[in-house]
């Protein structure tokens, strides 16, 4: 009896630092994938502040395939202190917030679309194994938006 006691006691607690684990797996490098085209579009540098949010910068942006270079390096269609910064370093997502019903949802935040200019509620969703993530950007309800997969590279 004794035994048992032991074997879920232990599986209780590796079962809660999984979790708490999942926490940070969304720090960390991506390669933001196009949802139209179905490229990678950019890397993508998301981090934890000290108040417990998550932001995200862009390091690096590609090439579509038959070009030599990016579409663009600044985000000339971004409106007001937007207009025209370097997309390099460039925060595209800030105000993300671990939902504290679903361990794997990040809410609450706010996502620039740097070819559109436009700036989006948005939500984010990690799959199981931790390497892809689901960033929905939307308008009022999160019917009325649009969904890239990231994939995880660092």
């Amino acid at each position: 009896m004794k035994l048992k006691m032991k074997f879920f006691l232990i599986l209780a607690i590796s079962s809660m630092c999984i979790t708490n684990t999942w926490a940070e797996e969304i720090v960390g490098k991506w390669k933001a994938m196009d949802d139209r085209s179905g490229y990678a579009r950019a890397k993508i540098n998301i981090y934890k502040l000290t108040d417990g949010s998550y932001e995200g910068t862009i390091e690096e942006i590609y090439a579509l395939p038959n070009q030599k270079e990016p579409y663009t390096d600044k985000c000339f269609r971004c409106k007001n202190e937007l207009k025209d910064v370097p997309l390099i370093g460039m925060k595209i997502l800030y105000g993300f917030k671990k939902n504290i019903n679903k361990t794997d949802e990040y809410t609450d935040g706010k996502v620039i679309d740097p070819m559109s200019g436009n700036i989006y509620k948005g939500k984010m969703r990690l799959n199981t194994s931790g390497n892809r993530l689901n960033l929905r950007g939307y308008l009022g309800t999160s019917a009325l938006g649009r969904s890239q997969t990231w994939v995880k590279i660092e």
